[in-house]
């Protein structure tokens, strides 16, 4: 069975900009498979259309609705989807917000191709990329409201079974045919574990559960 097609959605109102990311992307795989998108409607309407998705690179200044305001649009349709941020400039502040909604990423346009390749493959692995600036920004700067981590949600063994697989990065088909389990069954249980962490988006669940102790396998103990 031929292995399927990565799939990424690059949401940029520049053709130029869309054109230039297409290029580099195609260093992830010969037959990467990019869609391209304009504005923010436009990439809301290529999302519910191509469900095996795994990646939206989103610019944060569009014409029609910011990066946060479309991150909690991609949120609220598709939880399980990481999103990498791109901006033109590097403002700590707007990276923070970027972040704390459940961005994977936040990548400036002026960084080199092979960063964008390396943070993508990072992204497409599960993990999340804190940008160095706004590393230096929060230890110089910590937030005014310290966060308070609550009390461990309680899952079912088979949440329990999802959420190792979620965090070793194994995305919704990945984990339903290791677990023998339909699309839509894996999308409840992820469903049950965003709501246990009380978060809406699959990189925020990963933070949140690494917060709370579960941490990433070397092999899965799906039996």
């Amino acid at each position: 069975m031929p292995e399927r097609k990565l799939k990424i959605l690059v949401v940029d109102d520049h053709a130029l900009v869309r054109e230039g990311l297409r290029q580099v992307l195609k260093g992830l795989a010969a037959d990467v498979d990019v869609l391209e998108a304009g504005l923010c409607n436009r990439a809301f309407e290529l999302a519910d259309q191509h469900a095996d998705l795994d990646l939206v690179l989103l610019d944060y200044h569009l014409p029609d609705m910011n990066g946060l305001e479309a991150m909690d649009v991609f949120a609220r349709e598709h939880p399980e989807l990481p999103i990498i941020v791109l901006s033109g400039s590097v403002n700590p502040r707007i990276m923070r917000q970027v972040m704390n909604k459940g961005a994977a990423a936040f990548l400036t346009k002026s960084g080199m191709s092979d960063e964008l390749l390396a943070v993508t493959r990072l992204v497409l692995a599960g993990d999340v990329y804190v940008p160095p600036e706004l590393l230096a920004a929060m230890s110089s700067q910590p937030e005014a409201e310290p966060q308070t981590t609550p009390s461990a949600p309680q899952f079912t063994p088979r949440q329990e079974e999802v959420l190792h697989l979620l965090l070793d990065g194994y995305a919704n088909k990945e984990i339903g045919r290791m677990l023998s389990l339909s699309d839509e069954t894996v999308k409840n249980h992820v469903t049950a574990i965003l709501r246990g962490f009380g978060v809406t988006t699959r990189t925020q669940a990963v933070l949140a559960a690494n917060r709370h102790g579960y941490v990433r396998s070397s092999g899965s103990d799906t039996d």
